[in-house]
């Protein structure tokens, strides 16, 4: 429950103006809504959060005001705002069909462990994208994440029909899918 509950704050962190109800934040995390209550309740106090009630619902959201914000917002991004941060820098490069997080990172957020820190991310990027717009979007992914990006680019149809050591090792390890583009 708690690495659900810090990729609800990183979710917060990085759409700071994200408001939730009690119920979306328990249905997004799967805790129990006693304790996302007590949770949001311990935010508050804390200075962290701010709520406000519309009719019987309490909407939370990151108080951005809080001298903690930045701190807080920079290390839940990195640890959890992944597939966020990513999926936004990719989301005006054309030619991309399809992009995955795979390799360690993916296999430590399905819940694998592993030896040592995940210290890259590598990210396959599906169709014919411009290359000079991909490394501009993911040059700004890897300043906001803090840590390096490994792009490796294939075909659209590369996961139908790829072939080869590195084909085979990508498709049985997790993969996280970051969107599915235009084409």
């Amino acid at each position: 429950m708690w690495i659900e509950a810090q990729r609800h704050r990183s979710c917060q962190c990085c759409y700071p103006h994200l408001e939730l109800s009690l119920t979306e934040i328990s249905q997004r995390t799967g805790a129990p809504h006693p304790s996302v209550y007590r949770e949001v309740q311990r935010a508050e106090q804390a200075g962290l959060v701010t709520t406000r009630r519309v009719g019987n619902t309490r909407l939370v959201r990151a108080n951005v005001d809080s001298p903690y914000y930045a701190g807080l917002a920079d290390v839940l991004t990195r640890a959890f705002g992944v597939p966020v941060v990513l999926a936004e820098a990719l989301r005006n490069v054309d030619g991309i069909d399809g992009a995955y997080i795979y390799g360690s990172w993916a296999a430590r957020h399905a819940g694998q462990a592993g030896q040592r820190p995940v210290a890259d991310l590598d990210v396959l990027i599906l169709g014919s994208p411009d290359r000079d717009r991909l490394y501009e979007a993911l040059t700004a992914a890897e300043t906001r994440l803090g840590r390096p990006i490994q792009a490796t680019i294939r075909d659209a149809d590369w996961l139908d029909s790829g072939s080869g050591s590195f084909y085979e090792t990508v498709i049985s390890r997790p993969m996280l899918k970051l969107m599915a583009g235009d084409g």
